[in-house]
């Protein structure tokens, strides 16, 4: 007895404090801040809702039925003979079938609406050209190219706010996802593949991004920041990264910065090689020489290599990678 008193009173001090622990988690797929993510969100929220008809009143009359058929109640109908209700087949058939049509038509609207590679219409008089970010997935870290301003960094990129983007993305490793919860749709990133997808944000600030696809042991910590501000401020963090003395030339200083790193430090390059995207999905191609560039890498990250950024140059290329593929032959 007195055990059971103990747990009437615990009870609802866990249920509080599970209540008050709860209000400090944030989901970001349920905070957008983006055109594609607000849509997102609706259709989740639509969804679910629409399951909840069916859900609701099944775990209410579980519950019902159970309390007025308990063995106390003298007073409920005992029917051992009843076994079929055309009322009740109508019912438990009809309405499950209403709900899977309507998420069917649902589902085929938004799988077109929402397609990761349809271009993003920004609205209104000031509406603003897209621009384009090339992403490239390295083991562990995130390498965003600038074709139209000639400059690239590691785990960081920044845009303007209510600006369409279109995001190119490959890996240079093994397969990835990019994910900026905040603004919508994952894509994947696969080696020698030109992938896309087109994102805006409505609001300035800064949203976590990360590869949402296991990749080994720098997978937990392969994340960026995406910095979304005034065109101003773009314009300021593009200077800012013109400054770096770092230049990335394809294909020496790139596979200096594609050997595996963990816990890699966000770094600028004031100048890339022209159609440096291209190229690195052209390695991966019949007759390119990827595989044999990465080698050399193996033995030196068997034995520590890897862990953050080194200045140190890590080997000299036997033989140049040819002419870069470009951008439209890429298309």
């Amino acid at each position: 007895m007195r055990r059971k008193k103990y747990l009437r009173v615990l009870s609802p001090l866990v249920l509080v404090s599970l209540a008050l622990l709860l209000t400090g988690c944030d989901s970001a797929l349920m905070d957008p801040k983006g055109q594609v993510g607000e849509e997102q969100r609706t259709l989740i929220l639509t969804a679910f809702g629409l399951m909840q008809i069916v859900v609701i009143p099944v775990i209410v009359m579980t519950i019902a039925f159970a309390w007025r058929y308990r063995r106390s109640n003298r007073n409920a109908t005992y029917s051992p003979d009843w076994h079929h209700s055309n009322k009740v087949e109508a019912v438990v058939w009809f309405v499950p079938c209403v709900i899977i049509a309507f998420l069917a038509v649902l589902t085929w609207y938004t799988s077109h609406s929402l397609d990761p590679h349809k271009p993003i219409q920004a609205e209104g008089d000031n509406a603003k050209d897209p621009i384009v970010i090339e992403a490239v997935s390295l083991d562990w870290k995130w390498l965003f190219i600038y074709p139209e301003q000639g400059i690239a960094t590691v785990n960081e990129l920044a845009f303007p706010e209510d600006t369409p983007v279109r995001f190119r993305v490959t890996s240079g490793s093994v397969m990835n996802s990019f994910f900026i919860p905040r603004l919508g749709s994952q894509i994947y990133a696969m080696a020698g593949m030109d992938n896309d997808v087109h994102l805006i944000a409505d609001e300035q600030g800064v949203y976590p991004g990360r590869s949402t696809n296991y990749s080994g042991a720098g997978f937990s910590d392969m994340t960026f920041d995406a910095h979304v501000g005034s065109q101003q401020d773009f314009e300021a963090w593009v200077s800012k990264v013109r400054e770096s003395s770092e230049s990335l030339t394809f294909p020496d200083e790139y596979y200096d910065l594609a050997a595996p790193t963990e816990v890699n430090e966000i770094q600028y390059f004031s100048e890339v090689s022209p159609a440096l995207y291209e190229s690195i999905i052209k390695s991966f191609h019949a007759g390119g020489d990827h595989e044999e560039r990465v080698a050399k890498y193996a033995d030196s990250y068997a034995d520590g290599f890897g862990h953050g950024h080194s200045d140190e140059s890590h080997g000299e290329s036997d033989e140049s990678h040819g002419e870069p593929m470009s951008a439209e032959a890429a298309e």
